[in-house]
């Protein structure tokens, strides 16, 4: 890992695709990202995958966080992350909170996801697993 990278604050973009408007759970999580020490970018409600890459583009994030509880996470997440690797953004860390049932967890993981989190999970893991994701070596 270059020092530039490590010096810079890990930058983080919290965004809420599709028709989902409840984001209590996305501005408590950018709040503790911030609270770390993390740039957060929130998109806001009712994103398009289209502008969450596009976001993520212009922002030059590190990860891209995705807060979803409509039930849509297997038709947004591929999309999102189809559109991140055509933008070039292939080192772009995907992580997806929200409802998430069990048994599409794996199949988010293989299709790139590095972590997926469901109600009720300690900020503080998903603040260590982005630090360990973006800057590859454990934390602590």
């Amino acid at each position: 890992m270059s020092e530039e990278r490590s010096e810079r604050k890990i930058r983080v973009l919290v965004a809420k695709p599709g028709l989902d408007g409840h984001d209590r759970g996305a501005k408590v999580v950018a709040r503790a990202l911030r609270d770390a020490g993390m740039e957060v970018i929130y998109t806001g409600l009712r994103q398009t995958p289209e502008m969450i890459a596009e976001s993520a583009l212009q922002e030059d994030v590190d990860a891209v966080g995705l807060s979803i509880l409509s039930g849509a996470h297997m038709a947004l997440v591929p999309r999102i992350l189809e559109l991140l690797r055509e933008n070039g953004l292939d080192q772009v860390k995907v992580f997806v909170g929200g409802i998430i049932p069990d048994e599409d967890i794996p199949a988010l993981l293989e299709m790139g996801v590095t972590g997926v989190y469901g109600p009720g999970t300690a900020t503080e893991a998903i603040i260590d697993d982005i630090r360990q994701a973006v800057l590859g070596a454990p934390v602590n």
